[in-house]
């Protein structure tokens, strides 16, 4: 008798976690499929406003170009910007698949600055803020055409900008004029936004952007700057890009300088 329970009990549990095992696949192709079809229907949902379908009528066919001479034609690929205040360039980069390097895409002229090299540490000093973000905003109804917005002010800012106004709406955007963002010219961020858009509806979740006060081979120029050890702070994150085409891991300590 305790033979065939003992049986019994074993038979039940196998049974119930063949059960749950399916239902852990269930969920999983489920998830798979909502997360799918929510990026998918992002292109979709952009289209719908005039200046995004202009623009895609107006740069999508150089845009299929571009991604082609790239060899990332009808191919799902995930996109990284990188900006450099006293050069003036914003860098575009992109890869496919997870574990790969990233390369160079296009390099696009900033077209205007305010304030001077360093960080933005208050509402209205004009500055363009350094750091390491990524994108919140597809902004399609932006006073300067298209806009991008970036998470300024994020973890370390919080903790070293002013506790009150440390200002905000930092975007990246059309237009040649700026109070403390990054202007591309209307031309230029049609390009931008839609392979944004893109690269969002193929389903990449953080599109991170990294400013940086200038190239930082040349930091050593710079030691009787006063953000100086605040750029120091940054370099790591550059050289580790510079070095591997991969993201660094990035981690903000309670002092607000940036961990590795």
């Amino acid at each position: 008798m305790s033979k065939i329970l003992i049986k019994n009990v074993k038979e039940f549990k196998m049974e119930n976690l063949f059960v749950s095992s399916k239902k852990i696949i269930l969920l999983t192709f489920l998830m798979a499929f909502l997360n799918k079809s929510f990026a998918q229907s992002f292109l979709r949902t952009q289209l719908q406003y005039e200046r995004v379908k202009a623009s895609y009528e107006e740069k999508g066919k150089y845009i299929e170009e571009l991604l082609k001479e790239k060899g990332f034609e009808n191919k799902p690929f995930q996109i990284f910007i990188r900006a450099f205040k006293e050069e003036k360039n914003l860098e575009l980069w992109i890869k496919s698949g997870k574990n790969a390097e990233f390369s160079l895409l296009k390099t696009h002229k900033i077209a205007a600055s305010s304030g001077i090299l360093g960080p933005k540490r208050k509402e209205g000093d004009l500055q363009v803020p350094e750091g390491f973000y990524h994108i919140d905003r597809f902004n399609p109804l932006s006073s300067y055409y298209l806009s991008l917005g970036i998470t300024y002010p994020n973890a370390s800012d919080k903790i070293l900008s002013d506790k009150v106004k440390p200002g905000g709406d930092i975007f990246i955007h059309g237009s040649d004029v700026t109070v403390g963002c990054l202007p591309l010219t209307d031309e230029l961020i049609k390009e931008v936004y839609l392979i944004a858009v893109m690269a969002k509806n193929y389903g990449q979740e953080k599109l991170e952007v990294h400013i940086f006060p200038f190239k930082m081979e040349k930091l050593d120029d710079y030691k009787s700057n006063p953000n100086f050890i605040f750029w120091q702070n940054l370099a790591p994150g550059y050289t580790f890009f510079e070095k591997n085409h991969k993201l660094p891991a990035i981690k903000v300590a309670k002092d607000g300088k940036y961990r590795w």
